[in-house]
């Protein structure tokens, strides 16, 4: 049974219906309906077989849940050049939100001396979810210990008007706020970012449990709005 065959058999039409509402980007008839831990249990049982490998050399794939398994195998890729190679391959052909958030290369740990160098050149790739893709991995290892203002200044000179960049670079802003606030809020302050982009921000900041009653209240007072004559 070849990979695609073994995802039909997992379908779930009533999964499927409803998943297809939350990516608009895809065609429903390209998605079969396979639970996540259901991919990733299928990717832990194929990696490193002769099947996946097969399966990762033949791009595009046609199937949302193919691109899915795709990126969860590549998780399992232990050299960090290898898996960057593969990435590159791979972006290019991501067309949603989900399958790009989902990624996270399990070698990107050991690596973060580079893979800061490797998000600069995805940003300026400028592919909606390549720059996406990018902006998680500043958000997921560059906000902690690791964190840096350059990186941020980084993420604040994305000049896009495209709805899934500009969300993911609220969503940075929103986490940052909720791990480095004080270096973050000048962004705010400052106005440093597109007016739907800096509200968007605000508005999940203030969903956020991680950020202070205190905190909350001062950045309501951030919101832009608009002029009215």
């Amino acid at each position: 049974m070849n990979i695609r065959d073994h995802l039909f058999e997992m379908q779930d039409l009533a999964y499927r219906n409803f998943h297809s509402k939350l990516i608009p980007t895809v065609d429903k008839d390209r998605i079969i309906g396979v639970r996540t831990p259901k991919l990733r249990d299928l990717a832990k049982e194929l990696k490193g077989t002769d099947e996946a490998e097969e399966f990762l050399s033949v791009l595009p794939h046609y199937y949302y849940e193919e691109n899915n398994l795709h990126g969860f195998l590549l998780e399992y890729i232990k050299e960090y050049d290898a898996c960057i190679t593969a990435l590159n391959e791979f972006l290019p052909y991501v067309d949603n939100w989900a399958t790009c958030d989902m990624m996270a290369p399990k070698c990107f740990k050991k690596n973060l001396s580079q893979l800061d160098e490797q998000c600069k050149l995805w940003i300026a790739d400028g592919g909606t979810y390549t720059v996406r893709f990018a902006v998680n991995m500043l958000m997921k290892y560059y906000l902690d210990d690791n964190f840096s203002p350059e990186y941020s200044e980084l993420v604040a000179s994305i000049d896009s008007e495209d709805y899934y960049i500009r969300m993911v670079v609220a969503w940075y802003f929103a986490t940052a706020l909720a791990k480095q606030y004080d270096a973050i809020l000048p962004y705010l302050e400052n106005r440093r970012l597109e007016a739907w982009t800096h509200n968007k921000t605000i508005q999940k900041a203030l969903e956020s449990y991680r950020i202070s009653t205190e905190q909350k209240q001062y950045l309501r007072t951030l919101k832009i709005r608009k002029l009215t004559l």
